[in-house]
């Protein structure tokens, strides 16, 4: 244990002072931010309440976990979809009500796992499935990331701001996190991500596309407009088969921060209570009138890039979601950064995501001389990041979860050589 390197980095971490956790907590919820709040503006959902639920459902997701994993929870994508159409069908309350439901669901997931326990694992999820799955997950948001430093919305479908003027603002703020992470000693290790933001706001200011509107507008402290659910048959027979994509979503990025830390998460708390905490988290936003919450790719790669592996730094992270969920201008003031400045500091961290499932395949060795093992990784990148998609009767299967059901069944269905050595002797 005296010989592995990262342990000194992770201890560190493990003690800093209260002031440190906080403000590195606050950092990633910064990171978090600009997708947890879009996911909501996209549905026609309440922001405010999804930065509350984002924390409350973190801080359940510790509690069921026993406070072992560096995860933050917040605003499901795979979600927005289903959302925008329950509620234009059935309306907010009930399309919330069906949303309970599935976190319901997952708690079904969690109890088959915890009997059969996780060494079935290893026989479904070996690096040569689940490697390409977390390089599907970085890989997939990388057009995000690009639309944003260009000047776009995150899907592309509008310019916000001229291509040239956003490239001088998203750019330094990549340049300064780089830099930071580089160079930087001591505390300030620990800020490069906030350096960028920093760095990048003040350009933004600069340049004159900051608007202020908003923080004149909101009151200093403004509750959340928090929805009480109902419950409908037909929005929830709709809403449950979706719940298959963020749960195997949920095991890759379970997955991607166990690789970034070096702790098997999947073991300990295990993959049943991991499970289990994001179920009730994402029932509890339902209760709400918050969108489904979910581990979340973003601070992932915070975590890897500024290697605070320390739960609690969460715990401060969900503090601060909740309590900016309350104070109006603060929030209104985190709404004003422009998409240009997160989509410089995303270009870094969904790259870094991609990389810790190149790097799973490397340290197990997978053998690239099985064909096999050709298909399953060439198979997977390119429905995930070409965005294949299967219909079903009105049910799209794609993204994530597409990519996992093709890599478990290709691996389970190939042969191997080893086998056909074996067989030949």
């Amino acid at each position: 244990m005296s010989s592995n390197t990262p342990l000194p980095s992770n201890l560190a971490q493990n003690n800093l002072s209260l002031f440190k956790e906080i403000l590195t907590g606050t950092q990633m919820l910064f990171v978090a931010f600009g997708a947890l709040v879009l996911m909501p503006l996209l549905t026609g959902l309440d922001p405010n309440v999804a930065l509350c639920t984002a924390g409350i459902g973190t801080l359940l997701f510790q509690l069921v976990t026993k406070g072992q994993a560096p995860v933050f929870l917040a605003s499901s994508f795979a979600f927005i979809a289903p959302i925008m159409y329950g509620t234009q069908t059935w309306g907010i309350p009930a399309t919330m009500g069906a949303l309970a439901v599935v976190g319901v669901v997952y708690a079904c997931f969690s109890g088959l796992i915890k009997m059969r326990g996780v060494g079935f694992i290893s026989k479904y999820l070996p690096p040569i499935v689940t490697g390409p799955i977390i390089m599907v997950i970085g890989l997939s948001l990388a057009p995000v990331a690009v639309h944003m430093a260009l000047g776009r919305t995150g899907d592309g479908s509008a310019q916000l701001i001229d291509q040239s003027l956003a490239l001088s603002i998203s750019l330094p703020a990549l340049l300064t996190t780089l830099l930071v992470s580089a160079f930087s000693k001591g505390f300030m290790r620990l800020m490069p991500i906030l350096s960028g933001i920093v760095v990048g706001y003040i350009l933004s200011l600069y340049h004159g596309i900051v608007d202020f509107t908003p923080v004149q507008n909101a009151a200093w402290f403004a509750i959340p407009k928090f929805t009480a659910p109902e419950f409908n048959w037909q929005a929830i027979i709709y809403m449950l088969p979706i719940a298959i994509a963020p749960a195997i979503e949920h095991i890759g990025d379970v997955l991607a921060i166990s690789s970034a830390t070096g702790k098997d998460y999947i073991k300990k708390p295990g993959l049943h209570r991991t499970l289990l905490g994001d179920g009730i988290a994402t029932t509890a936003a339902s209760m709400l009138g918050g969108p489904p919450n979910t581990t979340y790719s973003e601070v992932t790669g915070a975590v890897m890039l500024t290697k605070a592996f320390n739960p609690r730094i969460m715990t401060w992270a969900a503090c601060a979601a909740i309590i900016m969920a309350f104070v109006g201008k603060l929030g209104a003031l985190l709404q004003t950064i422009p998409g240009a400045v997160m989509g410089g500091i995303m270009l870094l961290l969904f790259g870094l995501i991609a990389s810790v499932g190149l790097g799973s395949i490397v340290k197990a060795k997978v053998d690239f001389d099985q064909p096999r093992n050709f298909i399953i990784f060439a198979i997977v990148l390119v429905f995930g990041i070409g965005g294949m998609a299967l219909n079903f009767g009105g049910y799209s299967i794609q993204g994530i979860s597409l990519c996992a059901i093709v890599a478990i069944s290709l691996n389970l269905l190939l042969p191997k050589e080893e086998a056909k050595k074996e067989s030949d002797v």
